[in-house]
């Protein structure tokens, strides 16, 4: 059975990048390495895995991955803390304008 990564980076520009793999050790050696010149962690080295949950569904990996490119960086950091509690709160349409 093969299994899915959507995992989480803190750039050395203090960005996240989300991702999703098959093959997490080969995608981060990718990513920290400089592989693919155009990506958005090239310029953002050294990277730091700060966050994966692995998937046995490919469509749930998935999901999940843009789900959580949406999230505000507040949100992100809750997740990779483990502030489970906090994620419902931290939703964009509970934040106001001022």
């Amino acid at each position: 059975m093969k299994n899915y990564s959507v995992y989480i980076l803190l750039c050395a520009d203090e960005t996240y990048y989300t991702g999703l793999t098959s093959n997490l050790v080969k995608r981060f050696d990718q990513h920290q390495s400089g592989k693919y010149k155009d990506s958005y962690t090239y310029s953002r080295r050294p990277l730091k895995l700060s966050f994966f949950a692995e998937f046995s569904d490919v469509n749930s990996a998935i999901i999940w991955e843009k789900r959580i490119k949406k999230w505000s960086r507040v949100k992100k950091k809750a997740l990779i803390d483990g502030n489970y509690d906090a994620l419902p709160n931290l939703s964009k349409k509970n934040f106001k304008k001022e």
